[in-house]
């Protein structure tokens, strides 16, 4: 009875090692896989875009005037010393209109300081065809210690826009970027050897 039962254990072991292995090789596929499946899935549904000019390419690019798209406008800092605001809150446009608006902003530090804008579309799906054919969230913005400037925004609400989509909210958020403060003051000057004076 102790030999059948030792064969059964025996088995019973062979079975979970042999599920644990497969287990471990299905993660580990995943895991090599998961790379490959996220850029597709950014690509089919335009995440992972939102700092690249808009590819212009092929699409309707004649204004629907039988139908009129309110985009709304937003600004935020992310712990970042500066003022930011769109010139408009919300403008009325033609899908297949070229449109250029402006934000402002301007550093309250004291200092220069470096920030990049990160875009973000409402509804989500409403990224997609939104076409930018200039916009500062494309670089890196240096700001003087009290500068202010005006930031363009040119812009296309593509025709092929969902039909129930009524309204679009582009907006922007700024973070510092890390690594890049500059301080206006010159450094303090080395101390070299001391001269004798007789």
């Amino acid at each position: 009875m102790n030999a059948a039962r030792a064969v059964r254990l025996e088995r019973q072991n062979r079975k979970l090692l042999l599920r644990l292995c497969v287990g471990a090789l299905v993660m580990f596929g995943f895991g090599f896989l998961l790379v490959p499946f996220y850029e597709k899935i950014c690509e089919v549904t335009g995440l992972n875009q939102l700092l690249r000019p808009d590819h212009i390419g092929v699409f309707n690019t004649q204004v629907d005037a039988s139908r009129t798209v309110v985009v709304q406008f937003d600004a935020n800092t992310h712990d970042l010393p500066w003022r930011f605001e769109p010139q408009m809150r919300s403008l009325r446009v033609h899908p297949g209109e070229l449109v250029q608006v402006a934000y402002e902003v301007s550093n309250v530090r004291g200092e220069p300081v470096t920030g990049q804008a990160v875009p973000s579309y409402g509804p989500q799906l409403a990224g997609q065809f939104f076409r930018k054919m200039e916009c500062f969230c494309f670089q890196q913005q240096t700001l003087e210690a009290g500068e202010r400037r005006l930031m363009p925004v040119v812009f296309v609400v593509d025709p092929a826009l969902p039909a129930d989509v009524h309204t679009v909210t582009l907006s922007y958020t700024f973070f510092e970027v890390e690594g890049r403060r500059q301080t206006s003051e010159a450094p303090p000057p080395k101390a070299g050897p001391r001269q004798r004076t007789s």
